[in-house]
């Protein structure tokens, strides 16, 4: 992220709402409304900011955001059928017994320890020496307790 940029996002937090509203006017040629609170204006900018700087979102990125969003609207506590998508290049970290293991995500497969394998599983197995499920085990997918713990819910 150029410095310009980054300055400008850090020191979003530090800015009084008159200040903030002359940004609002700049970036959206609007007013905001004066019921707007100053602690939700920052996030906004913030990424209104990077949208003018960096681009907006790929429109499968917001068809993705728009499917999740109306699977919450409609049933707010269920598992949403929107699952991310790991691509190449991405590389998954994980400790276990005080060891570092590192797998990269290919085209067609993970690359761990310069084997490939078609699954996570098989991985997380050689991993542990039990069965696990890979994207738990490299924490790419939530199983139910921790998604409840993580909403707060127990």
């Amino acid at each position: 992220m150029p410095d310009l940029i980054a300055e400008r996002l850090s020191s979003l937090p530090f800015l009084d709402k008159t200040v903030l509203c002359r940004l609002w006017q700049e970036f959206f040629d609007a007013q905001p409304s004066p019921k707007l609170r100053r602690d939700f204006m920052i996030p906004i900018l913030a990424y209104r900011i990077q949208e003018r700087a960096f681009g907006t979102l790929r429109p499968n990125t917001r068809n993705q955001l728009d499917q999740l969003g109306r699977s919450l609207d409609t049933r707010p506590n269920s598992r949403s059928a929107f699952t991310p998508q790991l691509r190449a290049g991405t590389r998954l970290v994980r400790r276990w017994k005080n060891d570092i293991h590192v797998v990269n995500v290919e085209y067609s497969g993970y690359e761990y320890r310069g084997t490939r394998y078609q699954t996570l599983s098989q991985i997380a197995r050689l991993i542990t020496g039990t069965r696990w499920s890979g994207p738990l085990f490299f924490g790419t997918k939530h199983n139910q307790k921790q998604r409840a713990s993580t909403q707060g819910v127990e």
